[in-house]
């Protein structure tokens, strides 16, 4: 991507629709699985998705070092192969670290960087400011802000968010606190061309009817056409084609979080012959009860 810091942070027509937040398959030894990661990418591609986001939480981005998530981002270009965007998951809570990394996945071909608000740590707003100033400059990629407080301990305010707008680069969020009205104030609060994504599946369609532009998906790990066009419906404004495709799959959606993501969706995948259901440490393989209710969802939706 040549495109200025400026110029690529309000020229994405591709960041619309479904991006699929990718899980990384792992082998018995905890290795990546690089012919799954492979396969699952064109396996997306096929099926009609957007924009794929690998090393993200769903891709277990914490636990990949920096090597590793440099290579998974690689793997998903390479099968991609110029058919769909890449976005690449770039998170972390030192910020030099993230600088560095940014710099890293700009040479894996990826149009854009998904970079989570720092952990633990806990920044106020003027160091949220900062952080992604130091990460904006520090690449030509265009950045999507991701808002997950449920993991981070932070919440980024729809007033905070508009002021990371206005550095060039930062093109886009993630909006992930679970809160619709946040999600209004979220579309209210930014420009038109800053694109707003919903980080919850089951959020979506709300989401899109306020003016949101897509989601990043974890459920489109299993079903990425029908993701893709609930996101093509609401974005053509057949919001009851679109109600039809998210009532059909919405167990699916909750049936992912019995426990922690990506455990459920890894097993359904699993079950599914996608990938093996490893999970690297400190997540382990989801408990027995949970697997006989998430079987009994996929049951229930034909899956």
């Amino acid at each position: 991507m040549t495109a200025t810091n400026e110029t690529a942070a309000r020229e994405l027509p591709w960041l619309h629709g479904c991006g699929t937040a990718l899980v990384t398959p792992f082998r018995a030894d905890g290795a990546i699985d690089e012919e799954r990661v492979r396969a699952l990418v064109r396996r997306q591609v096929a099926a009609g998705i957007h924009f794929l986001v690998p090393g993200g939480s769903t891709g277990e981005g914490v636990t990949l070092n920096r090597r590793e998530k440099v290579r998974v981002a690689e793997l998903t270009v390479e099968a991609a192969d110029g058919a769909v965007p890449v976005v690449a998951g770039c998170g972390g809570n030192d910020t030099s670290e993230v600088a560095a990394l940014a710099r890293s996945l700009e040479g894996t071909g990826a149009a854009g960087l998904l970079v989570v608000t720092p952990y633990y740590n806990k920044p106020t707003p003027d160091g949220l400011f900062l952080h992604y100033t130091a990460v904006a400059e520090a690449t030509s990629l265009p950045i999507v802000v991701y808002n997950v407080p449920s993991r981070t301990g932070i919440n980024v305010t729809p007033e905070t968010l508009a002021r990371l707008a206005t550095i060039p680069g930062v093109a886009a969020v993630k909006e992930a606190a679970g809160d619709i009205m946040q999600m209004a104030r979220v579309v209210r609060s930014v420009p038109a061309d800053f694109a707003v994504l919903s980080g919850d599946d089951a959020a979506a369609l709300p989401a899109m009817a306020l003016g949101a532009h897509g989601v990043i998906s974890v459920v489109s790990n299993q079903i990425p056409g029908p993701m893709a066009e609930l996101c093509d419906l609401c974005l053509a404004g057949d919001f009851a084609g679109a109600r039809s495709v998210h009532a059909r799959w919405l167990p699916l959606m909750d049936a992912n979080f019995f426990e922690t993501n990506p455990g459920p969706v890894k097993f359904a995948m699993a079950e599914m012959g996608l990938l093996e259901g490893h999970c690297r440490l400190p997540l382990t393989a989801v408990s027995a009860d949970n697997q006989r209710r998430v079987r009994e969802v996929m049951d229930s939706v034909k899956l």
